[in-house]
C-alpha cells in the first residue's frame, strides 16, 4: 500500500540539491525524496550511548564505584483516603 505526503515549507535550497540529486541519478526529484526517505528509514537506529562509556571510564579513573545495597521489600499499598 502507498500513501501520499506533502512536504510544505521545504527551504529552497534543500529543494535545488533535492533536484541536482534527482537529475544526478536520474530520477524525478517525487522519485528521489522517496528514495532518500525509504534509504533513511532502512538504516538502523543509532542511539548516542557515549555518555555510558565516558561514566564508566570515570569511575574507572577513581578506582570504581561502591553502591550501597538497598534491601528490597514489598511496596506499601497507596491510601487514597488521605486528603
Amino acid at each position: 500500500m502507498t500513501t501520499a505526503i506533502t512536504i510544505r515549507q521545504l527551504p529552497m535550497e534543500a529543494k535545488q540539491k533535492l533536484r541536482l540529486r534527482a537529475a544526478t541519478n536520474g530520477r524525478s526529484m517525487e522519485a528521489e525524496a522517496r528514495a532518500i526517505l525509504v534509504n533513511a528509514l532502512e538504516e538502523p537506529t543509532r542511539a548516542d550511548l557515549t555518555w555510558i562509556q565516558q561514566l564508566i571510564e570515570v569511575g574507572n579513573l577513581v578506582g570504581g564505584v561502591d553502591l550501597p545495597e538497598v534491601p528490597d521489600g514489598p511496596a506499601t499499598a497507596a491510601d487514597f483516603n488521605r486528603s
